[in-house]
Protein backbone atom coordinates (compact mmCIF):
# COMPACT_ATOMS: atom_id res chain seq x y z
CA UNK A 1 0.00 0.00 0.00
CA UNK A 2 1.50 3.39 -1.31
CA UNK A 3 1.59 6.47 1.30
CA UNK A 4 -1.28 8.18 -0.25
CA UNK A 5 -3.76 5.25 0.63
CA UNK A 6 -1.87 4.68 4.00
CA UNK A 7 -2.94 8.04 5.08
CA UNK A 8 -6.43 8.30 3.15
CA UNK A 9 -7.49 4.72 4.83
CA UNK A 10 -5.55 5.29 7.83
CA UNK A 11 -7.34 8.88 8.87
CA UNK A 12 -10.59 7.53 7.47
CA UNK A 13 -10.87 4.08 9.35
CA UNK A 14 -10.44 6.25 12.82
CA UNK A 15 -13.41 8.69 11.46
CA UNK A 16 -15.44 6.20 10.55
CA UNK A 17 -14.91 4.53 14.20
CA UNK A 18 -14.97 7.71 16.46
CA UNK A 19 -18.24 10.08 14.27
CA UNK A 20 -21.84 8.49 12.13
CA UNK A 21 -22.19 8.77 9.04
CA UNK A 22 -21.99 11.96 7.19
CA UNK A 23 -25.10 12.36 5.47
CA UNK A 24 -28.68 10.44 5.17
CA UNK A 25 -29.28 8.08 1.99
CA UNK A 26 -31.59 10.26 0.84
CA UNK A 27 -29.28 13.38 0.24
CA UNK A 28 -27.17 11.45 -1.65
CA UNK A 29 -27.24 11.31 -5.53
CA UNK A 30 -28.27 8.34 -7.81
CA UNK A 31 -26.11 6.38 -10.06
CA UNK A 32 -24.57 7.31 -12.82
CA UNK A 33 -26.65 5.98 -15.75
CA UNK A 34 -25.18 4.19 -18.78
CA UNK A 35 -22.39 2.10 -17.22
CA UNK A 36 -20.32 0.18 -19.77
CA UNK A 37 -20.08 -3.38 -19.23
CA UNK A 38 -17.44 -5.32 -17.57
CA UNK A 39 -14.68 -6.76 -19.77
CA UNK A 40 -15.73 -10.25 -21.64
CA UNK A 41 -14.11 -13.31 -22.58
CA UNK A 42 -13.52 -12.71 -26.37
CA UNK A 43 -11.55 -9.28 -24.85
CA UNK A 44 -9.37 -11.68 -22.72
CA UNK A 45 -8.84 -14.45 -25.17
CA UNK A 46 -7.38 -11.31 -27.26
CA UNK A 47 -5.69 -9.87 -24.72
CA UNK A 48 -3.44 -13.81 -24.39
CA UNK A 49 -3.17 -14.25 -28.49
CA UNK A 50 -1.14 -10.77 -28.01
CA UNK A 51 0.90 -11.43 -25.45
CA UNK A 52 1.43 -15.15 -27.10
CA UNK A 53 2.11 -13.06 -30.45
CA UNK A 54 4.72 -11.08 -28.67
CA UNK A 55 6.70 -13.64 -26.76
CA UNK A 56 7.31 -15.44 -30.58
CA UNK A 57 8.49 -12.09 -31.56
CA UNK A 58 10.82 -12.11 -28.49
CA UNK A 59 11.62 -15.95 -28.42
CA UNK A 60 10.02 -16.05 -25.14
CA UNK A 61 8.46 -19.77 -24.46
CA UNK A 62 6.02 -19.10 -21.83
CA UNK A 63 4.71 -16.07 -18.99
CA UNK A 64 4.30 -16.81 -15.57
CA UNK A 65 2.05 -14.05 -14.15
CA UNK A 66 0.78 -14.31 -10.05
CA UNK A 67 -1.74 -12.52 -8.81
CA UNK A 68 -2.77 -8.89 -9.08
CA UNK A 69 -3.89 -6.79 -11.46
CA UNK A 70 -1.98 -8.29 -14.77
CA UNK A 71 -3.91 -11.84 -13.84
CA UNK A 72 -6.84 -10.07 -13.59
CA UNK A 73 -6.12 -9.09 -17.14
CA UNK A 74 -5.41 -12.22 -19.03
CA UNK A 75 -7.72 -14.68 -17.01
CA UNK A 76 -10.44 -12.48 -14.47
CA UNK A 77 -8.93 -14.71 -11.49
CA UNK A 78 -8.97 -11.96 -8.62
CA UNK A 79 -6.99 -13.21 -6.10
CA UNK A 80 -5.02 -11.98 -3.54
CA UNK A 81 -1.22 -12.66 -2.80
CA UNK A 82 -0.16 -15.12 -0.05
CA UNK A 83 2.62 -17.56 0.76
CA UNK A 84 0.96 -20.11 -1.18
CA UNK A 85 1.05 -19.68 -4.74
CA UNK A 86 -1.65 -18.77 -7.64
CA UNK A 87 -0.55 -17.95 -11.03
CA UNK A 88 -1.10 -18.28 -14.30
CA UNK A 89 1.17 -19.76 -16.87
CA UNK A 90 0.59 -18.48 -20.84
CA UNK A 91 2.89 -20.57 -23.18
CA UNK A 92 3.31 -18.82 -26.60
CA UNK A 93 1.09 -21.35 -27.87
CA UNK A 94 -1.65 -23.04 -27.23
CA UNK A 95 -4.10 -23.08 -23.82
CA UNK A 96 -2.98 -21.41 -20.36
CA UNK A 97 -2.26 -23.17 -17.03
CA UNK A 98 -3.36 -22.09 -13.59
CA UNK A 99 -1.89 -23.65 -10.41
CA UNK A 100 -3.75 -22.86 -7.04
CA UNK A 101 -3.80 -24.67 -4.23
CA UNK A 102 -6.47 -27.37 -3.87
CA UNK A 103 -8.94 -26.25 -1.52
CA UNK A 104 -8.45 -22.65 -3.18
CA UNK A 105 -9.24 -23.90 -6.66
CA UNK A 106 -13.41 -23.68 -6.46
CA UNK A 107 -12.76 -20.18 -5.49
CA UNK A 108 -10.39 -19.33 -7.84
CA UNK A 109 -12.73 -20.31 -10.62
CA UNK A 110 -15.48 -18.45 -9.89
CA UNK A 111 -13.53 -15.62 -11.52
CA UNK A 112 -11.66 -16.88 -14.27
CA UNK A 113 -13.17 -15.94 -17.22
CA UNK A 114 -10.93 -18.01 -20.29
CA UNK A 115 -10.31 -21.55 -20.94
CA UNK A 116 -7.15 -23.01 -18.98
CA UNK A 117 -6.11 -26.03 -17.33
CA UNK A 118 -6.06 -26.10 -13.77
CA UNK A 119 -3.55 -28.00 -11.70
CA UNK A 120 -3.34 -28.18 -7.82
CA UNK A 121 -0.81 -28.66 -5.21
CA UNK A 122 -1.33 -29.86 -1.67
CA UNK A 123 0.19 -27.62 1.64
CA UNK A 124 3.20 -29.95 2.05
CA UNK A 125 4.16 -29.79 -1.84
CA UNK A 126 5.97 -27.42 -3.85
CA UNK A 127 3.79 -25.54 -5.93
CA UNK A 128 6.63 -24.08 -7.97
CA UNK A 129 7.61 -27.95 -8.97
CA UNK A 130 4.08 -28.15 -10.31
CA UNK A 131 4.90 -25.16 -12.43
CA UNK A 132 8.23 -26.95 -13.47
CA UNK A 133 6.00 -29.93 -14.48
CA UNK A 134 3.51 -27.85 -16.48
CA UNK A 135 6.38 -26.30 -18.85
CA UNK A 136 7.89 -29.80 -19.13
CA UNK A 137 4.95 -31.45 -20.41
CA UNK A 138 4.72 -28.96 -22.68
CA UNK A 139 8.10 -29.48 -24.09
CA UNK A 140 9.10 -26.05 -23.03
CA UNK A 141 11.23 -26.94 -20.06
CA UNK A 142 13.98 -25.52 -21.92
CA UNK A 143 12.95 -22.57 -22.73
CA UNK A 144 12.83 -18.50 -22.06
CA UNK A 145 10.52 -18.30 -19.36
CA UNK A 146 9.23 -15.00 -18.90
CA UNK A 147 8.61 -13.66 -15.16
CA UNK A 148 5.75 -10.47 -14.61
CA UNK A 149 7.61 -7.93 -13.55
CA UNK A 150 5.88 -7.44 -9.99
CA UNK A 151 6.38 -11.09 -9.22
CA UNK A 152 8.03 -12.25 -6.26
CA UNK A 153 11.42 -13.20 -5.70
CA UNK A 154 10.32 -16.79 -3.83
CA UNK A 155 8.60 -17.44 -7.37
CA UNK A 156 11.78 -17.03 -9.42
CA UNK A 157 13.55 -18.69 -6.92
CA UNK A 158 11.96 -21.72 -6.83
CA UNK A 159 11.19 -21.86 -10.68
CA UNK A 160 15.06 -21.68 -11.01
CA UNK A 161 15.35 -24.76 -8.29
CA UNK A 162 13.10 -27.22 -9.85
CA UNK A 163 13.40 -26.54 -14.07
CA UNK A 164 17.30 -25.52 -13.80
CA UNK A 165 16.91 -25.66 -17.75
CA UNK A 166 15.10 -23.18 -17.95
CA UNK A 167 16.19 -19.75 -19.00
CA UNK A 168 14.22 -16.69 -16.82
CA UNK A 169 13.52 -13.22 -18.22
CA UNK A 170 11.82 -10.03 -17.65
CA UNK A 171 8.36 -10.18 -18.56
CA UNK A 172 7.92 -6.63 -18.80
CA UNK A 173 7.75 -6.36 -22.55
CA UNK A 174 5.17 -8.75 -22.59
CA UNK A 175 3.52 -7.32 -20.32
CA UNK A 176 3.77 -4.15 -20.86
CA UNK A 177 3.61 -4.44 -24.57
CA UNK A 178 -0.55 -5.57 -23.94
CA UNK A 179 -1.74 -3.46 -20.83
CA UNK A 180 -0.25 -0.39 -22.09
CA UNK A 181 -2.50 0.28 -25.18
CA UNK A 182 -6.01 0.22 -24.20
CA UNK A 183 -9.13 -0.92 -26.08
CA UNK A 184 -12.56 1.09 -26.41
CA UNK A 185 -13.67 -1.13 -24.13
CA UNK A 186 -10.82 -0.13 -21.12
CA UNK A 187 -11.36 3.53 -22.24
CA UNK A 188 -15.20 3.19 -21.93
CA UNK A 189 -14.90 1.86 -17.97
CA UNK A 190 -12.28 4.52 -17.18
CA UNK A 191 -14.28 7.21 -18.27
CA UNK A 192 -16.68 5.81 -16.40
CA UNK A 193 -15.06 5.97 -13.44
CA UNK A 194 -13.76 9.54 -13.98
CA UNK A 195 -17.30 10.80 -14.36
CA UNK A 196 -18.23 9.14 -11.22
CA UNK A 197 -15.38 10.98 -9.40
CA UNK A 198 -15.95 14.41 -10.78
CA UNK A 199 -19.80 13.55 -10.11
CA UNK A 200 -18.41 12.78 -6.47
CA UNK A 201 -16.46 16.23 -6.50
CA UNK A 202 -19.34 18.28 -7.33
CA UNK A 203 -21.52 16.66 -4.12
CA UNK A 204 -18.81 16.97 -1.76
CA UNK A 205 -17.02 20.55 -2.49
CA UNK A 206 -19.92 22.94 -1.52
CA UNK A 207 -20.42 20.81 1.68
CA UNK A 208 -16.68 21.43 3.00
CA UNK A 209 -16.96 23.82 5.98
CA UNK A 210 -14.70 25.47 8.09
CA UNK A 211 -13.79 23.11 11.12
CA UNK A 212 -13.96 19.86 9.28
CA UNK A 213 -11.13 16.99 9.35
CA UNK A 214 -9.78 15.48 6.21
CA UNK A 215 -11.37 12.30 6.87
CA UNK A 216 -15.17 14.17 7.02
CA UNK A 217 -14.17 15.27 3.90
CA UNK A 218 -13.20 12.03 2.76
CA UNK A 219 -16.38 10.32 4.12
CA UNK A 220 -18.13 12.32 1.94
CA UNK A 221 -16.40 11.71 -1.12
CA UNK A 222 -16.45 7.99 -0.49
CA UNK A 223 -19.93 7.86 0.17
CA UNK A 224 -20.45 9.94 -2.61
CA UNK A 225 -18.52 7.92 -4.66
CA UNK A 226 -20.27 4.56 -3.60
CA UNK A 227 -23.86 5.98 -4.37
CA UNK A 228 -22.79 7.19 -7.76
CA UNK A 229 -21.92 3.28 -8.29
CA UNK A 230 -17.96 2.90 -8.05
CA UNK A 231 -15.54 1.28 -5.26
CA UNK A 232 -13.73 3.86 -3.52
CA UNK A 233 -10.32 3.45 -4.37
CA UNK A 234 -8.87 6.85 -2.10
CA UNK A 235 -9.69 9.89 -0.84
CA UNK A 236 -6.76 12.32 0.42
CA UNK A 237 -7.80 15.67 1.62
CA UNK A 238 -4.89 18.07 2.43
CA UNK A 239 -5.44 21.50 3.95
CA UNK A 240 -3.23 24.21 4.77
CA UNK A 241 0.29 23.75 4.77
CA UNK A 242 -0.37 20.37 4.53
CA UNK A 243 -0.74 20.69 1.10
CA UNK A 244 2.40 21.37 0.60
CA UNK A 245 3.71 18.02 0.66
CA UNK A 246 1.86 15.77 -2.16
CA UNK A 247 1.30 12.97 0.12
CA UNK A 248 0.14 14.97 3.02
CA UNK A 249 1.13 15.21 6.34
CA UNK A 250 0.27 12.96 9.87
CA UNK A 251 -0.44 16.64 11.25
CA UNK A 252 -4.03 17.40 12.78
CA UNK A 253 -5.66 19.47 10.14
CA UNK A 254 -8.59 21.34 10.01
CA UNK A 255 -10.43 23.73 7.03
CA UNK A 256 -9.64 27.62 8.10
CA UNK A 257 -10.89 30.16 5.98
CA UNK A 258 -8.56 31.43 3.82
CA UNK A 259 -6.49 28.11 3.70
CA UNK A 260 -6.07 25.63 0.34
CA UNK A 261 -8.04 22.64 0.58
CA UNK A 262 -6.43 19.52 -1.76
CA UNK A 263 -8.17 16.66 -2.77
CA UNK A 264 -6.74 13.70 -4.67
CA UNK A 265 -9.42 11.11 -5.14
CA UNK A 266 -10.37 8.23 -7.24
CA UNK A 267 -12.71 4.70 -7.34
CA UNK A 268 -13.37 1.82 -9.95
CA UNK A 269 -15.76 0.47 -12.01
CA UNK A 270 -15.39 -3.05 -12.87
CA UNK A 271 -11.59 -2.40 -11.58
CA UNK A 272 -10.04 0.54 -14.11
CA UNK A 273 -9.39 3.76 -12.06
CA UNK A 274 -9.62 7.34 -11.94
CA UNK A 275 -7.17 9.60 -10.48
CA UNK A 276 -8.30 13.57 -10.26
CA UNK A 277 -6.85 16.30 -7.64
CA UNK A 278 -8.84 19.18 -7.57
CA UNK A 279 -7.61 22.10 -5.45
CA UNK A 280 -9.33 25.23 -4.07
CA UNK A 281 -9.96 28.07 -1.00
CA UNK A 282 -11.92 27.85 1.40
CA UNK A 283 -13.04 31.50 1.63
CA UNK A 284 -11.75 34.40 -0.38
CA UNK A 285 -7.87 33.40 -2.07
CA UNK A 286 -5.11 35.58 -1.69
CA UNK A 287 -3.79 36.92 -4.37
CA UNK A 288 -0.28 34.03 -3.99
CA UNK A 289 -2.81 31.23 -3.54
CA UNK A 290 -4.23 32.80 -7.09
CA UNK A 291 -1.29 33.44 -8.68
CA UNK A 292 0.40 29.82 -8.08
CA UNK A 293 -3.19 28.32 -8.82
CA UNK A 294 -2.95 29.88 -12.53
CA UNK A 295 0.45 28.65 -13.01
CA UNK A 296 -0.14 25.40 -12.36
CA UNK A 297 -3.40 25.43 -14.10
CA UNK A 298 -1.04 26.74 -17.27
CA UNK A 299 1.63 23.91 -16.30
CA UNK A 300 -1.04 21.34 -16.78
CA UNK A 301 -2.29 22.65 -20.07
CA UNK A 302 1.50 22.94 -21.79
CA UNK A 303 1.68 19.32 -19.73
CA UNK A 304 -1.00 18.17 -22.38
CA UNK A 305 -0.26 20.36 -25.76
CA UNK A 306 3.29 18.06 -25.52
CA UNK A 307 1.17 14.76 -25.53
CA UNK A 308 1.56 14.31 -28.71
CA UNK A 309 1.58 10.66 -30.62
CA UNK A 310 5.23 9.87 -31.91
CA UNK A 311 6.36 12.28 -28.91
CA UNK A 312 8.92 10.86 -25.81
CA UNK A 313 6.65 10.15 -22.37
CA UNK A 314 9.33 11.90 -20.95
CA UNK A 315 9.11 15.09 -23.30
CA UNK A 316 6.04 16.16 -21.52
CA UNK A 317 7.35 16.07 -18.34
CA UNK A 318 10.07 18.39 -19.68
CA UNK A 319 7.64 20.70 -21.16
CA UNK A 320 6.01 21.17 -17.55
CA UNK A 321 9.13 21.43 -15.37
CA UNK A 322 10.44 23.81 -17.94
CA UNK A 323 7.98 26.15 -17.91
CA UNK A 324 8.16 26.32 -14.33
CA UNK A 325 11.56 27.01 -14.17
CA UNK A 326 10.92 30.12 -16.33
CA UNK A 327 8.63 31.37 -13.56
CA UNK A 328 11.54 31.18 -10.99
CA UNK A 329 10.76 27.71 -9.65
CA UNK A 330 13.02 24.48 -8.93
CA UNK A 331 15.17 24.06 -11.01
CA UNK A 332 14.61 20.23 -11.18
CA UNK A 333 12.92 19.08 -8.60
CA UNK A 334 13.92 21.41 -5.99
CA UNK A 335 11.36 23.38 -3.82
CA UNK A 336 9.66 25.87 -4.46
CA UNK A 337 8.98 23.73 -7.82
CA UNK A 338 7.58 20.69 -8.92
CA UNK A 339 8.83 17.76 -6.50
CA UNK A 340 7.58 14.98 -8.90
CA UNK A 341 7.20 13.38 -12.06
CA UNK A 342 4.04 15.55 -14.09
CA UNK A 343 2.14 11.69 -14.60
CA UNK A 344 1.91 8.26 -14.44
CA UNK A 345 0.22 5.76 -16.75
CA UNK A 346 -2.86 4.40 -15.45
CA UNK A 347 -5.54 1.61 -15.49
CA UNK A 348 -6.23 -1.37 -13.80
CA UNK A 349 -3.75 -0.03 -11.37
CA UNK A 350 -3.33 3.21 -10.22
CA UNK A 351 0.13 4.01 -11.01
CA UNK A 352 1.53 1.66 -14.13
CA UNK A 353 3.89 1.82 -16.83
CA UNK A 354 4.97 4.12 -18.35
CA UNK A 355 5.53 7.60 -16.48
CA UNK A 356 5.22 11.15 -17.93
CA UNK A 357 8.64 11.81 -16.04
CA UNK A 358 12.19 12.98 -17.75
CA UNK A 359 14.49 10.66 -19.27
CA UNK A 360 11.60 8.08 -20.54
CA UNK A 361 12.24 7.42 -23.83
CA UNK A 362 8.72 5.57 -24.53
CA UNK A 363 6.99 7.15 -27.33
CA UNK A 364 3.30 8.10 -26.87
CA UNK A 365 0.88 5.80 -29.13
CA UNK A 366 -3.06 6.06 -29.46
CA UNK A 367 -4.53 3.94 -26.41
CA UNK A 368 -1.77 5.05 -23.98
CA UNK A 369 -3.57 6.79 -20.47
CA UNK A 370 -2.02 8.88 -18.12
CA UNK A 371 -2.67 11.68 -15.38
CA UNK A 372 -0.77 15.05 -15.97
CA UNK A 373 -0.32 16.74 -12.49
CA UNK A 374 2.45 18.97 -12.18
CA UNK A 375 1.36 20.23 -9.11
CA UNK A 376 3.47 23.43 -7.34
CA UNK A 377 4.51 22.91 -3.48
CA UNK A 378 5.56 25.50 -1.14
CA UNK A 379 6.89 23.90 1.87
CA UNK A 380 5.54 25.67 5.15
CA UNK A 381 3.12 27.33 2.87
CA UNK A 382 0.82 25.99 0.42
CA UNK A 383 0.75 23.70 -2.50
CA UNK A 384 -1.49 23.52 -5.70
CA UNK A 385 -2.34 20.25 -7.15
CA UNK A 386 -4.27 19.96 -10.43
CA UNK A 387 -5.03 16.53 -11.76
CA UNK A 388 -6.61 15.23 -14.71
CA UNK A 389 -6.11 11.94 -16.69
CA UNK A 390 -6.34 11.50 -20.74
CA UNK A 391 -6.28 9.22 -23.44
CA UNK A 392 -3.74 9.17 -26.35
CA UNK A 393 -5.81 9.10 -29.33
CA UNK A 394 -4.24 9.20 -33.50
CA UNK A 395 -4.84 12.58 -33.37
CA UNK A 396 -3.75 13.81 -29.95
CA UNK A 397 -4.55 13.29 -25.83
CA UNK A 398 -8.10 13.71 -24.90
CA UNK A 399 -9.25 14.45 -21.15
CA UNK A 400 -10.98 12.00 -19.26
CA UNK A 401 -12.31 14.70 -17.14
CA UNK A 402 -12.45 18.78 -18.14
CA UNK A 403 -9.84 20.53 -16.11
CA UNK A 404 -10.52 23.02 -13.69
CA UNK A 405 -12.15 26.32 -14.93
CA UNK A 406 -10.90 28.58 -12.11
CA UNK A 407 -9.65 28.56 -8.40
CA UNK A 408 -13.15 29.28 -7.32
CA UNK A 409 -14.83 27.04 -10.04
CA UNK A 410 -12.53 23.81 -9.45
CA UNK A 411 -15.33 21.61 -11.02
Amino acid sequence: MDRRRLITFGAASFALAAAPLAVRAADLPGPLPNRPPPIGRAEREARIAKAQKLMREQGVSALLVEPGSSLIYFTGVHWSRSERLTCAIIPAEGEIGVVTPFFEEPSVRETLAVKAEVRTWQEHEDPLALVAGWLKDRKLGSGVIGIDETNRYFIVDGLMRNLPTATLRNGAPIVRGCRMIKSPAEIALMQHASDITIAAYRYTIPKVEAGMRPSDIGRLMSQATVALGGEPEFALVLLGEAAAYPHGSGKPQSVKAGEVVLMDCGCTVEGYQSDISRTFVHGEPSAKQRKVWSEVQRGQQIAFEAARPGAAAGSVDDAARGYYVGLGYGPDYKLPGLSHRTGHGIGLDGHEPVNLVRGEATRLAPGMCFSDEPGIYIPGEFGVRLEDCFHMTESGPKWFSQPSASIEKPV
